[in-house]
This record gives structure tokens, C-alpha cells and sequence, in this order.
């Protein structure tokens, strides 16, 4: 008979929006064991699985807290409430946390006050009553209000009221709502602070009566998604051109297209052990996932350049889940030289919108290769396992070659194809191989080079360099040359880089975010500037997390064929560091994404 031995779910802490999907252990009537699912529509020797999913609520409703969403609040900001924000924003787990957490939290009264162009006197200078485990809060150390929730009538988490009208089962002061009836469950905003239960049971096909124990788990409360503030697109030319909102309700202006590189943040190296200062259901693959994809999918981009999307992710997920909302996919994982047995592998994804480019064609640079390439024709034998052992890192870079769909205003040749090339890389990360960083990127820069020759073809670089601003690989994307001085140089034991004369390249590349430096006036370039490195013209950083911060992501563009017209803005350190760094609930990589919009400038005749 068939049975079910064991019920598992990999994370207990269950968030809106992930999927649930335990794992289900059991054993056939041939007596082996199996996680295979049987459903009612193919039943195995007469039995198939039955699957419920129950939410859990008591007769006191529950809130959580917004700063610690796996704790429940224990008090509110009745500020937030006056405000009429979020009210999920407005609980805290104690009054320590409310404290901590004031300095960001006011923002957010500020914020509300300034878009109704109130000054924020109306609000009180006083604290409501907490409740038995909590401790008052002296008005010296904050400025606020707050209510104790557990005497609070209207709580409702700010969605529908919670209660659905058809009550599944009563039991000890519990109502058991049916909730689900398939193996995988993904919360709604309707479970959240309540616990959901599931069960599963072997049932005969026949008598549609159990056949043996029913199996259940619970889950921890659930709590939301975090929310992440939103970033908006900030013009560069000084003037609010038509066409410039913000991402949530973007329409592209006529002629001009977006471009998001992104270091995700491969499932493989979110560790615990890396990042022990963000919760593990934040660093749980199910978790990250929908967070990223809910990110980039709202930042609208037309072409994406993803780091470190591991193969298997690739091809079940982002593939399919961003062709539901109209990308086409490209792909090219590292090689594996440096692995051994089975391990995730990432690479670097490109994803276009279909109704806005079309793919003309594909080039794959595989470093390794040029590495054998190089070793084989300057490296003499004795020392050529040596050699390889420096340059073999894996690294690759996926380069498409793509043609607009949409129109040129301003090209004087009509008719002409629009075509655009997008180069995506992820640079080897090892800090004390900064031969092997610029011996890449120059790589990469001659191969592009090689197909600005054959094609009038305005160019994008995209990607995660793992150099700052000021090295050389920079330096050589940035200004087309390497100073022979430039302290990287020493560190060359394959004289590979030299002559440095050598390290020169043609393309008129500029990094897109330095226009924040050199263009416009107003409010937004104004804060942005003061989130740039005056020395650099680069970002202060694109990396946040404990132990490092500083900027190793870039989008280069060719001057001479593009410009700049909106950029996403920058993230400040302090409101990330109020979760340590990253990757954090609310943001899922320890990167932040870069966008730009692009418009191509005219032709010139020849």
C-alpha cells in the first residue's frame, strides 16, 4: 500500500507571494522509496496523494512587525495611521525596535507630509500605552506616536478584512479555513500573521477514504513581502522630457530604449556563512527568487543584463517566467574547467523585449579559451601549468547583436535597420589576480572592437568588472589606455601585459552613471550627485555588503552613436545599513541594479 513516511518544508518561515512546496517522502507498495508525486487523475496500485493547505486563525488578530516581519507587533505608530501610510509600515515588535528603527521610520512621515505640502506639526509629541512586555519610551529619544495594538479594534494588516465568510473548522477558540487543495501553496495577503497547516495522506481510489495516517506540518506565522522604496528614473539633460515617469507607469519616449545590468547573486554563493547578518528565509533561493523577478520586472527595462544566473535557475525559471512578460532569452554559463563533480554553475543572461528588439545574432567569449590561446603562443612550456593555473577562472562574456523595432527620430537615413550591440560579462572576482582582471577586459574590448570594424553598430558594456573605479581595468574601458605607471601593472608574473602600450582600445566608451556628474541641474541630479565619488564620476558604490562597499558594476556605452537620457537612481548607505547590508529582505543580491535609457544620435553621412 502505498504511504506517506515523511513530510518536510525546506523553510518554515512562509512569505506572500513565495511558494510553499513541501517535500514528500514515500513509499511504494513495491517498498521503495520515492518523492514522486501521485496524483488522483494516475493513482499508483489503487492510491493516489491528497493535499490540503489551512490557514490558522485565532480569535485575536495579529500584526506583524515591519522592521522584524518573523516577530509579532506588539505596538503601532499611530503617525503612520494620520498619515494615511501603509499600515503595515506602522507596527513594531518593541518599543526598542520602534526606537532603533525611528530614524529611517520618520522619513517616512516626512515623505507623506511633503506630498500634501503639510510641515508635520499636526503630529504628537506623545506615546500611547504598550503592552505588558513592553517599557515606555522617553520623548526625548524620539519624536512619534504610538498605540498599543493588542487594544486596537481595526487592525487588519491593511488589506480585506481577514475572515472569509465559509468557516472550514472550529476547534479551541481556532477557525481552520480551507485554503488550498495541490502540493504547492503560495501565501496571500489574506494568510499574513496567521499560521497555515498542510496535510498530506495516501486515499484509496476507489472509497475516497483515507488509507492511512494523515501527515501534517505548520508553518511559522506568515509574514509580507517586503516592499522595497521605490527608485525612479532621474533625467540627465536638465530637462523633464515627456516621456520621463516614473518606473511604475514608464512610457518610453519615442526613439529611446532602457538598459538594466544586475548582479543577482547566484543561489550558490548565498551562504549563511557569507551573509550571517541577513535572515536565512531572506537568503532562501524560493524566497530571492520572486523578489528579483518582482524587481526587474518592475524596473521595465527593454534589455536586461543579468550576473550570475545559474543555469539550472536559467532554464526553470527566469527563462519562463520572463517570457510571460514578453523577453526573449540568452545565455552563456561559465565554463568548468575550475570544477569538479556536480556543482551549480552561473553565467551571464541577456533577455530582450521581443516587442522592441529582434535578434540578429549571438557571439559567446569564452576566456578560458583565449587563455589556452595565449599561453600556447607566449608561454614557454615549463611554465605553461603555471600559466594556467593563474588565468583558468571560467569567466565568460555573452555578446548580442540586436536590431531595433521601434523608430530613430532624428537618423537622416530612413529605412535603415537599427542595429545595437549589447555585451554582458561578469569579470573574475579574485582581488590578488588584477592581471587577470585587465587581461579579460581587454579581451573582451579587442573582440568588440572586431565587430565595430564590420558594423557602423552603436555598443553597450555591460556588467560586474570586480574592479573600482581607478583600476586598471577601468581605466581602460573608461579612458582607452592603461598608464604605463598605473601601480596594476606590477602585478604581471606571465608578462602578459606587456608592452603596456598594447593596452589601448578604440571604442569611445563612457560609463553611463558619470552623467549624473556632468549634466543638468535640479533637486534629483543634485541628491544623486552627492551619491557619486566626486574624484571618479562613478557611483559610490554598486556593492554593499559588511565586509566591503564600493562600485564594481558599470554600464559603458559608445559616445559617438548613443546618449544618455534618464538614469535609475542611486540607493544611499545609510538606508540600507539600517539591515547591515546586503543582500537584506527587501533588496535580494549584495548589488544594486544600474539602468539607463539610451537614445542612438543620428548618422553621420559618409
Amino acid at each position: 500500500m502505498l504511504s506517506v513516511l515523511r513530510v518536510h518544508l525546506p523553510s518554515d518561515i512562509p512569505i506572500v507571494g513565495c511558494e510553499l512546496t513541501p517535500y514528500v517522502l514515500l513509499r511504494r507498495p513495491d517498498s521503495s522509496i520515492t518523492t514522486d508525486d501521485v496524483s488522483e487523475s494516475a493513482p499508483l496500485d489503487g492510491y493516489y496523494l491528497r493535499y490540503k493547505w489551512y490557514r490558522i486563525q485565532s480569535d485575536r488578530k495579529v500584526a506583524v512587525c515591519s522592521v522584524h516581519p518573523s516577530e509579532q507587533a506588539t505596538l503601532q505608530c499611530l503617525g503612520c495611521v494620520k498619515a494615511k501610510l501603509p499600515v503595515a509600515k506602522s507596527y513594531h515588535c518593541t518599543p526598542r525596535c520602534f526606537s532603533d528603527a525611528w530614524q529611517h521610520h520618520r522619513l517616512l512621515h516626512d515623505r507623506a507630509a511633503s506630498s500634501v505640502n503639510e510641515n508635520g506639526a499636526e503630529e504628537e509629541e506623545m506615546f500611547g500605552r504598550f503592552n505588558s512586555s513592553g517599557s515606555g519610551v522617553s520623548n526625548a529619544s524620539l519624536s512619534g506616536s504610538t498605540s498599543n495594538i493588542g487594544h486596537n479594534p481595526s487592525i487588519n494588516n491593511g488589506s480585506a478584512p481577514l475572515y472569509p465568510t465559509t468557516v472550514t473548522e472550529r476547534s479551541g477558540g481556532e477557525t481552520w479555513f480551507e485554503v488550498g487543495r495541490s502540493k504547492t501553496y503560495t501565501p496571500t495577503a489574506d494568510d499574513i500573521g496567521h499560521v497555515l497547516k498542510f496535510e498530506c495522506v495516501a486515499v484509496d481510489a476507489e472509497t475516497k477514504l483515507p488509507a492511512g495516517h494523515v501527515n501534517t506540518i505548520l508553518t511559522s506565522r506568515v509574514i509580507p513581502a517586503p516592499t522595497p522604496s521605490p527608485r525612479h528614473l532621474i533625467p540627465v539633460n536638465g530637462v523633464d522630457v515627456m516621456g520621463h515617469l516614473d518606473l511604475d507607469g514608464r512610457t518610453a519616449s519615442s526613439g529611446t530604449f532602457t538598459v538594466l545590468s544586475y548582479n543577482i547573486l547566484s543561489d550558490a554563493y548565498a551562504t549563511n556563512d557569507l551573509f550571517n547578518y541577513c535572515p536565512s528565509w531572506a537568503l532562501s533561493w524560493p524566497y530571492r527568487r520572486q523578489n528579483l523577478l518582482r524587481e526587474i520586472v518592475g524596473y521595465r527595462a527593454d534589455i536586461l543584463c543579468l550576473q550570475e544566473v545559474q543555469s539550472d535557475h536559467f532554464e526553470e525559471f527566469f527563462a519562463p517566467e520572463l517570457d510571460k512578460h514578453g523577453y526573449q532569452a540568452l545565455y552563456k554559463k561559465k565554463t568548468a574547467e575550475v570544477y569538479s563533480g556536480t556543482y551549480a554553475i552561473d553565467g551571464c543572461a541577456t533577455f530582450f523585449r521581443r516587442d522592441r528588439f529582434s535578434h540578429v545574432k549571438k557571439y559567446e567569449v569564452e576566456f578560458n579559451k583565449a587563455a589556452q590561446s595565449l599561453t600556447d603562443a607566449v608561454v614557454p612550456l615549463t611554465q605553461k601549468k603555471t600559466a594556467l593555473n593563474r588565468l583558468l577562472k571560467d569567466n565568460v562574456a555573452l555578446i548580442a547583436v540586436l536590431e531595433a523595432k521601434f523608430s530613430n527620430h532624428g537618423a537622416d537615413t530612413p529605412g535603415k535597420r537599427q542595429l545595437l550591440c549589447v555585451a554582458n560579462t561578469h569579470v573574475s572576482v579574485h582581488q590578488d589576480l588584477k592581471d587577470v582582471k585587465l587581461w579579460q577586459v581587454h579581451t573582451l574590448l579587442k573582440g568588440l572592437e572586431k565587430i565595430a570594424v564590420s558594423a557602423e553598430i552603436p555598443m553597450l558594456v555591460c556588467g560586474d568588472f570586480n574592479s573600482v573605479p581607478g583600476s586598471a581595468p577601468h581605466a581602460l574601458l573608461a579612458m582607452g589606455k592603461v598608464e604605463p605607471m598605473h601601480p596594476d601593472l606590477a602585478i604581471d608574473p606571465l608578462g602578459i601585459l606587456r608592452p603596456p602600450g598594447k593596452l589601448t582600445h578604440q571604442l569611445p566608451l563612457v560609463s553611463a552613471y558619470s552623467s549624473f556628474a556632468r549634466m543638468g541641474v535640479g533637486l534629483g541630479l543634485e541628491q544623486q550627485r552627492r551619491r557619486m565619488d566626486t574624484t571618479t564620476n562613478e557611483p559610490l558604490f554598486t556593492n554593499c555588503t559588511r565586509d566591503f562597499i564600493g562600485t564594481h558594476d558599470y554600464i559603458f556605452y559608445t559616445a559617438d552613436s548613443l546618449t544618455v537620457e534618464s538614469l535609475l537612481e542611486l540607493l544611499d548607505e545609510e538606508s540600507l545599513r539600517k539591515d547591515t547590508a546586503l543582500p537584506s529582505p527587501e533588496w535580494s543580491s549584495d548589488h544594486i541594479a544600474l539602468l539607463a535609457e539610451f537614445r542612438c544620435k543620428p548618422r553621420t553621412r559618409r
